[in-house]
């Protein structure tokens, strides 16, 4: 019997959006780190609204729960419109990578990054300490999940090589930028 070789990697699919894939994986750290004020502000307001409308609703139609009875009501309703205000924040980010809202500007600072990494001699994407197949596997597991992150939170926490572009515009860029640096004219 012949013994099949297995890939470690499926590739990503490539979605039809109006604006270019920066990352189809990225790193839960590049998300947080490329968002936009918009997105902190529109997060926090967010957050803001839940306990917002609790006060509003207790205004317009006392519960009458008693002494102590309301505060843990917006405890909770603090927590869930913290963790909601989170998610939207970094939904609105994740989707920039993805394309699917304009992000001219996360894809200069993401050029900006791999280039600056290529001219280091680091790998683009970090270091891990796992397995080719087990980076595959959180790959696939993590891929897209930011389109789903109001069904069931999911993060790429793991470094790994599969993020669904061609990594040799980075190379390219940098040696353009290295020959123009010898050359002079940067």
């Amino acid at each position: 019997m012949e013994k099949q070789e297995r890939k470690p990697w499926v590739p990503a699919k490539k979605l039809d959006t109006d604006y270019p894939l920066i990352d189809s994986d990225p790193h839960f750290k590049r998300v947080c780190g490329y968002a936009r004020p918009s997105d902190y502000l529109a997060g926090t307001a967010f957050a803001a609204a839940g306990p917002a409308l609790m006060l509003f609703w207790e205004q317009m139609s006392p519960s009458h729960v008693g002494r102590g009875g309301f505060a843990p009501i917006m405890r909770l309703t603090g927590v869930v419109s913290a963790g909601a205000g989170f998610f939207l924040f970094y939904q609105r980010s994740s989707m920039r990578f993805y394309g699917m809202t304009e992000n001219r500007r996360e894809i200069d600072m993401d050029m900006k990054e791999m280039v600056a990494k290529v001219k280091k001699g680091q790998p683009l994407y970090g270091e891990s300490e796992m397995s080719e197949y087990m980076q595959g596997v959180a790959s696939r597991n993590s891929r897209y999940t930011g389109l789903f992150l109001h069904l069931m939170p999911w993060f790429n926490l793991v470094n790994h090589k599969q993020h669904g572009v061609d990594t040799a515009k980075y190379y390219q860029q940098a040696e353009r930028e290295l020959e123009g640096e010898r050359e002079g004219w940067s």
